[in-house]
């Protein structure tokens, strides 16, 4: 048994490149859906905003679903059956993508996702060659480095055709699938000798007892996720009223993929450094993420513009892959899948909601109120979580 504990239950490298994969088949889908569905399938923007909520919902239940299963079912049958429903759903849209059935294919899609999202970071709580910060960084990494690689190549496809577009993301999940199946066999023993070795060496097996930090930092990424889908929403109109073209915006998402690309594995690099400062590394990226709606305030121009993506980029590589960590170290053994799921809740839910809060705002006031009111939820959430810190050192100091 003890031999299996100090065994990662699976290489890094195919962690790694799994990660890399489903986030490449994942980027040539989900962006295209308000266009496909506006200018193909000639449904409303309303109607798409709604399948793209329910899609986000349906992958909120996968994270919740793929946390929970992980820690009370087979993690080996848990990911696999992930990746299966979101394979499934891709390869059905090859030959049925009309409406509905592409809105009913996307919420199953979105299902079989989150299930999987979960248990790639649950797996990471798994790992003992390295740190599990270690783990969580190179796997933002490589999740961001799919998203530029599908973003990049689906706009070449697209004129083609939308079925060669799901042709692809559909091979790249079957090629998953192979791969977990025959790489991913040691999960369960690995999980089940980590639980039996947990229930002798701690008390803390089945009961998460610092909930209080987790539930505020949970809150904090929920709040940035919403602020952040402004600029994968909102941002856009707000520059075309300034009078630039879209050319220029998609430019600032090159600037988000190199900033990303280049200094996350920097970070990584760091990772010991990191790892024993890391709530400072949390207030640190959260306060950028603040300071990036600040500086909103002030663009007119293009250059204005690319200073704030760029502290938002250097605030979100900072932040969001130490939640992870953060989480992982304070959830009971018996529970770091659950939270892991929560995690990817949070974030998702900030994803679905985002936009249209954002539109909210906008019609109600202007676009100065709406990034004044990003900067401010940032940072009380920011300093609330703070305060979890402050009290935990000042009872260990009278203790």
């Amino acid at each position: 048994m003890y031999e299996k504990l100090r065994q990662d239950p699976i290489k890094l490298r195919w962690l790694f490149i799994g990660s890399l994969i489903i986030n490449t088949g994942i980027s040539f889908i989900w962006p295209l859906t308000t266009i496909y569905m506006h200018e193909y399938l000639h449904e409303t923007l309303t109607v798409a905003g709604i399948v793209l909520l329910f899609n986000s919902g349906f992958t909120m239940i996968g994270n919740y679903l793929g946390g929970w299963l992980f820690d009370h079912w087979w993690p080996y049958l848990t990911i696999l059956g992930g990746i299966a429903i979101a394979t499934i759903s891709t390869g059905l849209l090859i030959f049925w993508h009309g409406w509905p059935t592409y809105a009913i294919l996307l919420v199953t899609l979105g299902l079989g996702n989150g299930i999987v999202a979960t248990g790639i970071n649950s797996i990471a709580t798994l790992v003992k060659s390295r740190q599990p910060s270690y783990v969580f960084n190179v796997l933002y990494f490589t999740s961001n480095l799919g998203l530029v690689f599908g973003s990049l190549i689906v706009g070449y496809i697209l004129p083609l055709g939308i079925q060669y577009i799901f042709t692809i993301a559909f091979v790249l999940f079957v090629l998953f699938f192979v791969m977990a199946l025959i790489t991913f066999r040691q999960l369960d023993q690995s999980k089940q000798a980590a639980k039996q070795h947990a229930a002798v060496v701690s008390d803390r097996l089945e009961r998460t007892r610092e909930k209080l930090p987790i539930i505020l930092l949970l809150l904090t990424l929920f709040v940035s996720w919403v602020a952040y889908e402004q600029w994968q929403s909102n941002i856009s109109a707000y520059m075309i009223h300034l009078g630039m073209d879209v050319k220029l915006y998609s430019h600032l998402w090159t600037v988000n993929a190199v900033l990303i690309v280049v200094l996350q594995p920097l970070l990584t690099h760091f990772d010991d450094f990191l790892l024993k400062h890391l709530r400072g590394r949390l207030y640190t990226g959260f306060f950028l993420f603040c300071t990036s709606f600040l500086i909103l305030l002030f663009a007119k121009q293009f250059a204005w513009f690319v200073l704030a993506m760029s502290v938002l980029t250097i605030g979100e590589i900072i932040a969001f892959p130490a939640v992870s960590t953060f989480v992982n170290e304070r959830a009971s053994f018996a529970e770091k899948g659950r939270y892991q799921g929560l995690v990817a809740l949070s974030a998702s839910a900030g994803r679905a909601v985002g936009p249209l809060i954002g539109a909210l705002i906008i019609e109600s006031f202007t676009y100065p109120i709406l990034f004044i009111f990003s900067a401010v939820l940032i940072a009380v959430f920011t300093v609330v979580f703070m305060t979890s810190g402050i009290k935990r050192q000042t009872n260990r100091r009278q203790s």
